[in-house]
């Protein structure tokens, strides 16, 4: 069911999907007439999906003292907004009501590899744009309300059924209820509606109006939403004093992104977006400019870091491991993106920059798992170490036959 206020020309709303293209389309057509200009839902995005993690596992991570999670629940009757931020407890689950509640689980991605494989399908986005994988479970009628983000999102419908209403009327009213904790609309009337089913996927560009609700049972949906500094932020980092003259809804954009040609790269594209978030930086020297991004963006929105080793490696022990065809994790919580310039390349991870070949860098931001199998150079042993030794590379030994 779908409404329409569009023109009968103009690009549809509603694709069908399939394996081999999740978003209906090419990414370099759906980067062209979709990204951040105009809503989509993409039918049957993941053929016969699956979650990769349960309503009880889910809960029960949400009660680890360390994860961002809030339980809200709705009091229909007297249109009343409770919400938990946490952190949860089994007793805070034993007291919802049998309906109208909702839970949300931040960053869920970090902590479980199964759902972190679900990003594979966005690769086509620069990996430094991605944010994170929220997941919400709601019971009949959850949710959170009308609201708007200032970032895009792909909203992939997990388990049962959520009723999607949005809002493409640019005139619509986006102010705010003050009478609840959530940022809700105070006014919020839909231009189109549907109901999703698992497999299903909504896309919505940063400022739409959009409200989902469980429908007909439990509902679980999975939120990979995008990082998008608003000027505030950017501008915060590199000169606090001026941050807060700055509107916070004005955020990067990049309408015209094309698909990433090298995984986790800070373009030259890029830069000229960031001048163009950024007026006054067009007067700062380049090198200045790609090493403050590389770091604050490496350590935005980063929720925790990585610890040091207690005892570190020194080359001689960290040779041997590679030698015997170790495996290299990139721990979860380390965000990672590089640069180039004429004669050198520099890898940024959680906010600190390291001398890297590109080939390395770009390694290292492709793959969350590798097996170094050429012998790396003196300055790649260099880098491997540092980053072995700061935690954001751990080194898994070859398991015995």
């Amino acid at each position: 069911m779908a409404t329409s206020k569009l023109p009968p020309k103009s690009l549809p709303l509603e694709v069908r999907g399939s394996t081999k293209h999740p978003l209906g389309m090419s990414p370099a057509h759906f980067l062209r007439d979709y990204w951040q200009k105009r809503p989509l839902l993409i039918r049957n995005a993941f053929p016969d999906f699956e979650p990769p993690l349960q309503p009880d596992d889910l809960a029960g991570l949400a009660c680890e003292p360390t994860v961002l999670a809030r339980l809200i629940v709705h009091d229909e009757k007297r249109d009343r907004w409770h919400v938990n931020p946490g952190p949860l407890s089994e007793d805070d689950f034993a007291k919802t009501p049998k309906d109208h509640w909702t839970l949300l689980v931040q960053d869920v991605d970090k902590w479980d590899a199964d759902v972190a494989a679900l990003l594979e399908p966005f690769s086509f986005l620069p990996s430094w744009r991605v944010d994170d994988i929220m997941i919400s479970y709601a019971e009949e009628g959850g949710g959170v309300g009308a609201h708007v983000d200032q970032y895009d999102v792909f909203l992939l419908q997990g388990l049962g059924q959520r009723h999607w209403a949005i809002s493409t009327d640019p005139g619509a009213p986006k102010d705010f209820r003050h009478d609840v904790e959530l940022k809700q609309l105070a006014h919020f009337e839909s231009t189109h509606e549907w109901m999703l089913d698992p497999g299903d996927m909504l896309y919505l560009p940063p400022g739409v109006p959009h409200d989902g609700v469980a429908f007909g049972g439990p509902c679980m949906t999975f939120s990979i939403g995008m990082r998008a500094p608003s000027q505030a932020e950017l501008t915060g980092d590199l000169a606090d004093h001026i941050a807060e003259h700055l509107p916070e809804e004005l955020r990067y954009a990049d309408p015209d992104l094309t698909p990433a040609k090298a995984t986790g790269e800070i373009d030259r594209a890029a830069m000229e977006r960031l001048k163009t978030a950024l007026p006054f930086a067009a007067a700062l020297n380049d090198t200045m400019l790609r090493d403050w991004f590389g770091r604050f963006i490496t350590r935005y929105r980063n929720a925790q870091v990585p610890v040091p080793l207690d005892k570190p490696l020194d080359d001689a022990a960290l040779g041997k491991q590679l030698d015997a065809s170790a495996t290299l994790l990139r721990h979860p919580w380390s965000r990672m993106a590089w640069t180039r310039a004429k004669s050198n390349c520099t890898l940024y991870v959680s906010g600190h920059a390291y001398p890297a070949t590109t080939a390395l860098a770009q390694q290292l931001c492709e793959q969350r798992e590798f097996v170094v199998i050429h012998k790396p150079n003196a300055a790649e042993r260099v880098l491997l170490l540092a980053l072995v030794n700061d935690g954001h590379l751990l080194v898994r030994k070859p398991r015995r036959r």
